[in-house]
């Protein structure tokens, strides 16, 4: 894609213009409440649910979290990476190095394990540009075809990022096709965080109506909220993490991170506190989406700038039951990898534990990212059976 030397800087002006580009091609995802969900979030679990956990023993926290969830599992494709998909490709398209050379005949390729390849998929098709998409071969079958049925080519790889990128190199060779890859890129970056700026401003539009949500779950002494005090979104590759911590730079709004932590999957988690970006991650953790490493550019922003104000990670048992509760409470679609943030925040007592403290009675606005929705009835099936 452009060399990232040309990009625009990294910063939430960037990401404003980013939004403009975009614009025609996006869906600006609705933003739902759920008193519900709050409510169990500003409710202590029970002591005995700490059993067996790294908080047993200790007084569980007691939150006020009022939800808002960002639904990108309605965007364009099912998630979130339209938005960077098209970005990168309105990039190229003002390339004229790569248009006089032929770019658009030669096309683009990328590696990833569905919702990226679904993005670049048609956002290549509407602008009549080759794809050629390199996925593991134990991604989802409703990916797959939705990848093909945008036109793309698919060739099939190991599931680690090592062999993912082994075998977008070749393709490169044989057809000379520009990568495009699916978080560690500043173009990529940007094109996510407009995701950030939408849920900034749909919150702070629904504050300001005569009857706000939530409105009775506020302390009587509540001063008058005017928007987010926080926002959580999942980590795979750090794409949109980074690109939503760069949408609420200066403004007061504070980021945080959310990953599985099963077989190594909270790689960034784990690099935030240790101070050393992790490289390798191999993870069959059924957040799929959540399974790569973080990359480098997303790591500058989100540890180095420390624009992302700490990680925190679940296990495969919280996420199935953030899962269930989106199913039965709120009535939408989502994949494993979308509710990971919604889990932090109702069962990482860590989490808890700094909102309660930070909050007080008043408690926070939380916006919470839903990734994406791309998920089979026969994985469901699967993930509840068990």
């Amino acid at each position: 894609m452009a060399d990232p030397s040309t990009s625009p800087p990294l910063t939430r002006s960037s990401v404003q213009e980013a939004h403009k580009l975009i614009l025609p091609h996006i869906h600006k995802t609705p933003v739902l409440t759920n008193t519900t969900l709050s409510k169990l979030a500003s409710t202590p679990r029970p002591a005995a649910e700490l059993e067996g956990t790294p908080w047993a023993g200790r007084t569980p926290a007691k939150p006020v979290i009022r939800i808002w969830l960002k639904c990108e599992n309605l965007q364009r494709i099912g998630a979130f990476k339209i938005r960077g998909a098209f970005h990168a490709i309105e990039r190229l398209k003002r390339d004229k190095k790569w248009v006089e050379s032929g770019g658009k005949e030669k096309g683009v390729v990328t590696h990833s394990s569905g919702n990226h390849a679904q993005a670049l998929a048609l956002a290549a098709r509407e602008n009549n540009i080759p794809a050629y998409i390199v996925m593991p071969d134990i991604s989802a079958a409703p990916k797959i075809a939705a990848t093909k049925g945008y036109g793309a080519t698919v060739i099939f790889s190991g599931s680690t990022s090592v062999e993912r990128e082994a075998a977008a190199d070749k393709v490169i060779q044989d057809t000379g096709a520009r990568l495009v890859p699916p978080y560690d890129h500043p173009d990529i970056i940007l094109g996510q965080g407009t995701l950030g700026l939408e849920l900034q401003d749909q919150v702070t539009e629904a504050l300001a109506s005569p009857s706000p949500p939530y409105s009775s779950l506020l302390p009587p002494t509540q001063s008058p909220r005017i928007g987010l005090n926080a926002i959580i979104a999942p980590c795979g590759g750090g794409g949109m993490l980074s690109g939503v911590a760069l949408s609420c730079e200066n403004t007061g709004i504070r980021v945080f991170g959310a990953e599985p932590n099963y077989e190594g999957a909270d790689d960034a988690t784990r690099g935030y506190y240790s101070g050393t970006r992790i490289t390798m991650v191999k993870s069959l953790t059924i957040a799929d989406g959540l399974r790569t490493p973080v990359g480098a550019y997303p790591w500058s922003i989100i540890y180095e700038r420390r624009l992302v104000s700490g990680m925190y990670s679940v296990s495969e048992k919280e996420i199935l039951a953030a899962l269930r509760l989106v199913y039965e409470r709120v009535k939408v679609v989502v994949e494993p990898s979308a509710v990971v943030g919604l889990a932090v925040a109702l069962f990482n007592e860590d989490f808890r534990a700094m909102v309660e403290k930070e909050g007080g009675e008043e408690g926070w606005d939380l916006g919470v990212v839903f990734s994406g929705g791309n998920v089979s009835l026969e994985a469901l099936g699967k993930l509840f059976s068990t």
